[in-house]
């Protein structure tokens, strides 16, 4: 097998930072459904931590934290070199104005996701900032989304 063909047959791993267990939790599992690997990090200092030793295609990250809060770890992760070119997507119920054209203009975020969200909308978006082909389409059932299942198998 060469490295390319290893390559194209991971799975894509994404770092989910949330501070609410619950929401993390649901996050993981939509993500793992679809054949993602997932970190995840309750709190900024964790989700530094993972980041320095880890390299990851996609990282979500909430608002609003104790400590630092999402905007703050966005830019201390842009300063690893090796995640400077990673997407990273704000996921909050704060998805104000202000918040939304601060995050995606200002700072470069690859999208912003309210909560509540979709399941449907949310992996969609989530799996468009990603290479498709790392995707595992035997993950998908007849509940999931033919336009997420179109996406994770385009060449």
């Amino acid at each position: 097998m060469t490295g390319s063909s290893r390559v194209m047959n991971r799975k894509v791993k994404i770092l989910v930072v949330d501070d609410q267990i619950a929401v993390a939790a649901m996050i993981r599992f939509l993500l793992t459904r679809v054949g993602c690997e997932t970190q995840g990090a309750l709190d900024a200092k964790t989700a530094l931590r993972l980041a320095q030793t880890q390299v990851f295609d996609l990282i979500t990250l909430d608002l609003e934290m104790p400590g630092l809060n999402g905007f703050e770890l966005f830019k201390r992760l842009k300063e690893i070199p090796h995640l400077a070119e990673t997407p990273m997507i704000f996921v909050s119920g704060r998805a104000t104005i202000e918040n939304q054209q601060y995050a995606l203009g200002d700072l470069g975020a690859a999208d912003f996701i309210e909560k509540p969200f979709d399941t449907k909308d949310f992996l969609f978006r989530i799996l468009s900032h990603t290479n498709a082909k790392f995707c595992s389409s035997d993950v998908f059932d007849e509940d999931t989304d033919t336009d997420t299942q179109r996406l994770c198998n385009a060449p």
